[in-house]
């Protein structure tokens, strides 16, 4: 038998009939873009989220780029961020001729080590970068220890942004992804725990003025018509169809992420003795978009992969090459610490197949699947 890495089939079976009775609404009214539909949406995501503003937009880098205009990040400003990360995470800032300073994540919850930042901002200070924020990344669905990083920011007078691209419906003792930092940044790329049918993104925050100039970005600008330009801006709005397909779908998210606990808790059981499973920090919860899990070292990765694959068990590797060393990145600081635990995780890891409706039946056949591997 073949198993899907993610399972979209199963998850539209549910919500068919509202999409396609919203997808009609559009087509009546035919507000394609921005159509009261995704003014419905923000408002759900807003409450979801507890956070007080939401501004849907075009894509997760989208929401990453709205951001840094709302918070004025300006050209040759610094940001940290991790270097086993998405290109996403890194890329916003030279977009906008600003700095990445890549940093080292922890080796259990593959995030943002806040141990490890003043290394980072000491390799910054010696390039002459001054360093204005920090992009933490909510890496495979369990969000960043960000207590601790708004504390470290707090003290060096640095604003925050969660990429929550991957942990958007997870929380950290009780508090919920959108209200960790001062800014959360999220994308409904398809495979994401919360996914459109093309690409789609979100912004949210507490802060009245940087909503006000998210909104004004999102259409190029605009003050009180779109005609009125009083800021550089662009094109981040969302289509109104997308915005239906998030809309049934968060119906059943809640459903869905305890389904996906159980999933992992089953993977945790029968994986444990024979690699490193991932694990949740004291307090924590995940929407776990992937389960990534650390081979021994020194296996055979690719012929691992390529073995499972012909047994019908599909893979990925969320990252083989860190950020700092990508060609376009090797100029820009990295952490004087060496990210040694980052080198260690892009060799290891390899993600499973992951969706909320994985069952108990295909998870045996990974699992045995993976120890005649091994």
């Amino acid at each position: 038998m073949s198993i899907p890495f993610i399972d979209l089939k199963s998850q539209q079976s549910r919500i068919r009939d509202k999409v396609e009775a919203g997808f009609a609404a559009v087509l009546d009214h035919g507000a394609y873009i921005m159509g009261p539909e995704v003014g419905a949406l923000e408002a759900r995501l807003a409450d979801w989220s507890g956070a007080k503003h939401n501004i849907a937009c075009s894509s997760g880098t989208d929401a990453l780029l709205l951001a840094l205009s709302g918070l004025g990040l300006q050209p040759g400003d610094g940001v940290i961020v991790p270097s086993f990360t998405f290109a996403a995470s890194a890329e916003v800032m030279p977009v906008m001729g600003a700095v990445p300073v890549f940093a080292e994540v922890e080796h259990d919850s593959f995030n943002l080590d806040p141990n490890k930042l003043d290394a980072a901002m000491d390799s910054a200070r010696k390039a002459g970068i001054k360093v204005v924020g920090i992009i933490g990344v909510g890496l495979f669905g369990q969000p960043a220890n960000y207590p601790a990083i708004m504390d470290f920011a707090a003290h060096h007078d640095l604003w925050v942004i969660d990429d929550a691209a991957q942990s958007f419906g997870a929380s950290w003792h009780g508090t919920s992804v959108g209200q960790l930092a001062h800014v959360t940044c999220t994308s409904f790329f398809p495979a994401k725990p919360l996914g459109c049918y093309g690409d789609g993104g979100a912004v949210f925050t507490d802060d009245d003025k940087i909503a006000e100039i998210i909104r004004s970005c999102r259409v190029h600008g605009m003050g009180k018509t779109k005609y009125d330009n009083i800021r550089i801006g662009m094109t981040g709005r969302l289509d109104t169809m997308q915005a239906v397909v998030l809309d049934a779908k968060l119906d059943i998210f809640a459903d869905e992420l305890t389904a996906r606990q159980t999933v992992a808790d089953r993977y945790a059981a029968m994986l444990g003795n024979m690699v490193e499973i991932p694990s949740l920090s004291a307090g924590a919860t995940s929407s776990w978009a992937q389960y990534s899990v650390k081979l021994p070292a020194g296996s055979d990765r690719d012929a691992i992969c390529a073995r499972l694959g012909e047994a019908g068990v599909p893979t990925a590797i969320y990252y083989p090459i860190p950020m700092h060393q990508q060609p376009p990145y090797q100029h820009y600081p990295v952490s004087a610490d060496g990210l040694a635990v980052t080198h260690d995780l892009c060799a290891r890891v390899m993600a499973l197949p992951m969706h909320p409706y994985l069952t108990e039946d295909a998870q045996h056949i990974i699992a045995s699947e993976l120890r005649k591997v091994l």
